[in-house]
């Protein structure tokens, strides 16, 4: 097994800490598979086949795991690990775990029986919802028995099963058995290249999901023990089981595992053909996060891109936003070497754009976009002056153009949700009652958690960014550009309102129902890490520093100083306790991104700025393994919490991390 990110038994034998663990693998349409290191389901998200059956949503769990057990001579070796409604765990299989290893991005285990080593590892097959979970007898001195339990279900991802008296039809096949949940049910077929298969219709009752119960969610599961299979292996043989949507998925482990490789040695390939030549070496962290990035890009087609591209937001649970993929875009994208899939992306969103706006999400059920965000759209012209930078794609900038066009457009006269440009000060105003549109978007039934009605600052910061985004992309196509550069000015020059003179730094809000909100929440950042900034250097070093002694924890920033009597240090508990939590005070990862890029422009030292990036290096071996979480505890230890794989946060570390190697140091 290569070097890189694996565990031995002091992690893999320790329940408590190898279920903290977390895997996954993707298909590119939407489907994953994830689970713990320990191989204990403790999410309703877990399943070895959760597949996308409209991707990139629908996604349904077909197959939630294989309990597996060895015959080694006259002794049985459990593999697999179960807790129960009762709280009891049994039988306890991670204790036969020897090593746990990330290759690539494909999770190894190695069982230790006696003197027999097994190793099983677990991948999909891209464009399909297609699983493979191969097993090889490494070492031995005589032959190994191995069954595998099948455990099935079919249920949206989100929910949770009562078996009860669901009755499946499982039939029989030559290699295996096809699963249906009921007639109108997407079949699956669970077949193996070698095994004895025998049918089974058994329900497990009450499956233990801590994961959910920690949440203040419904923490029980039933599976269906749909078929065992059975097999006898010598030293060096295989067995592989292939759980599909499709009617007759290829069953050679041996060749899909090696297309797999090579799917990622492609995706390796790209990022270092795409960097200066003297940026080829870098550290394997970053060969990491290139795989990792791979796992949010899916497909999403449209009308015009029949091919189109999406980012999922974050997994096991968030859908595609239209925020969190414009802000994500540039690392995942163009830091990656991949303009072609930005380019994809672009053109899917300016299809959907409505009133001047670009979705905020593409619910899992429903084909009908939401619109309530004043960010994303902004947000697009970011992505979309990155992909430029990295292109010079003239004609898509021709393409797109009369829609950026109404796009100002729109938010100069106003549109939805009562944003618009106020005449007064030029400035970008947002809000209503009862509406969430920033990227603090926490909303409880009729209570929004942070409203920030009026002028947020990164929105207006984003906004004078876009006009002066806008003026350049006029001028280089010949389309006029003076119009753009007077809203621009304009907005520059009334940005002095958000500068606090008697704190130091910038206000939340303007003009809000209760007047100027000065609470120090990180949001200011970014009006100092976008290209175009409208502060004055003095103070964007002045924002930096506030941040980094107020904000600033090992995996990024808090979204508001601990200082704040709404401040709250821990995000636990039930939904409504969380979600009150969740801009409060709450770590999130993907501001590292911008805060790193505001301090290398304040103070032009890369050096210094890198290291601000290392505690992610370590944060790879935790919770999920070879990525980056979504938040943190705002208090110590920062504990990770949310999703364990966001999209946001590998971006924004991903493109951070290169602008700290291409920079050369003022000292």
């Amino acid at each position: 097994m290569a070097m890189g990110i694996n565990f031995g038994r002091e992690v893999c034998g320790q329940l408590e800490v190898a279920e903290s663990r977390e895997w996954l693998v993707t298909n590119s349409i939407g489907g994953y598979a994830a689970g713990t290191v320990a191989g204990i389901l403790t999410r309703c998200y877990h399943g070895l086949l959760v597949a996308a059956l409209k991707p990139p949503l629908g996604r349904t769990l077909m197959l939630a795991k294989l309990d597996d057990t060895v015959l080694y001579g006259d002794r049985y070796y459990p593999l697999h690990t179960n807790r129960w409604a009762d709280g009891s765990v049994g039988p306890h299989g991670y204790r036969h775990i020897e090593r746990f290893a990330l290759q690539n991005s494909i999770p190894v285990w190695r069982y230790a029986c006696a003197d027999a080593l097994l190793e099983k590892r677990i991948w999909m097959q891209p464009g399909a919802n297609t699983t493979y979970i191969h097993y090889q007898l490494l070492r031995a001195t005589k032959p190994l028995h191995l069954t595998l339990k099948a455990l099935v279900n079919y249920r949206d991802y989100h929910s949770r099963t009562q078996g009860q008296s669901w009755q499946m039809t499982i039939v029989p096949l030559q290699r295996g058995i096809c699963v249906s949940a009921f007639p109108e049910a997407v079949p699956m077929t669970l077949l193996s290249d070698r095994a004895d298969f025998t049918p089974g219709h058994d329900w497990y009752y009450g499956f233990n999901l801590t994961a959910e119960r920690e949440r203040g969610l419904s923490d029980r599961d039933d599976h269906l023990h749909a078929a065992t299979f059975q097999a006898l292996l010598e030293v060096g043989e295989s067995l592989t089981i292939v759980a599909s949507t499709e009617p007759s998925p290829d069953l050679n482990g041996e060749a899909m595992l090696k297309n797999r490789r090579i799917y990622e040695q492609k995706l390796l390939g790209l990022w270092r053909s795409s960097r200066p030549i003297e940026l080829k070496e870098a550290p394997e962290f970053v060969s990491q996060l290139v795989l990792a990035a791979d796992q949010f890009i899916v497909n999403r087609a449209s009308p015009q891109e029949p091919n189109g591209k999406t980012i999922l937001a974050g997994y096991p649970w968030f859908s595609d936003w239209g925020r969190d993929t414009m802000i994500s875009l540039p690392g995942l994208t163009l830091t990656t070497g991949r303009p072609e899939i930005a380019r994809s992306i672009l053109r899917v969103f300016a299809y959907y754009t409505d009133q001047g706006m670009i979705p905020n999400r593409f619910p899992d059920a429903g084909e009908i976009p939401e619109y309530n965000t004043v960010d994303a759209t902004l947000w697009y012209f970011e992505a979309l002056r990155a992909y430029y930078a990295a292109t010079e794609d003239d004609d898509l900038i021709r393409e797109l153009y009369p829609m950026l066009a109404e796009i100002v457009d729109w938010h100069c006269r106003g549109t939805r949700f009562n944003i618009h440009l106020d005449s007064a000060d030029g400035l970008l105003y947002a809000g209503e009652q009862g509406m969430q549109l920033t990227w603090m978007d926490a909303k409880i039934n009729d209570w929004v958690v942070t409203p920030r009605i009026g002028k947020p600052v990164e929105v207006n910061a984003l906004w004078y960014n876009a006009l002066r985004t806008m003026a350049k992309l006029a001028r280089r196509i010949g389309k006029p550009h003076q119009e753009y550069e007077a809203i621009a000015d304009r907005a520059q020059a009334r940005f002095s309102r958000f500068w606090n003179p008697g704190l130091g730094y910038c206000y939340d809000v303007l003009d809000g129902p209760h007047g100027d909100d000065a609470s120090l929440r990180p949001n200011q950042i970014l009006a100092v890490s976008l290209p175009e900034s409208p502060l004055p250097p003095a103070q964007q070093r002045s924002v930096v520093d506030i941040c980094a002694q107020a904000l600033l924890t090992s995996y990024g920033l808090r979204s508001l100083a601990p200082d704040d009597p709404q401040y709250q240090g821990r995000y636990i508990g039930t939904p409504r306790q969380r979600d009150a939590a969740y801009h409060q005070g709450t770590v999130w990862g993907w501001l590292l991104g911008p805060f790193v890029l505001a301090h290398l422009r304040v103070y032009n030292n890369p050096a210094r700025a890198r290291e601000f990036l290392e505690p992610m290096i370590n944060h790879l071996y935790a919770h999920g393994v070879g990525s980056c979480s979504e938040i943190f505890d705002g208090d110590a230890p920062m504990t990770p919490r949310g999703c364990f794989a966001q999209a946001w946060t590998v971006a924004e570390v991903l493109r951070a991390w290169l602008a700290t190697e291409g920079v050369k140091s003022e000292e």
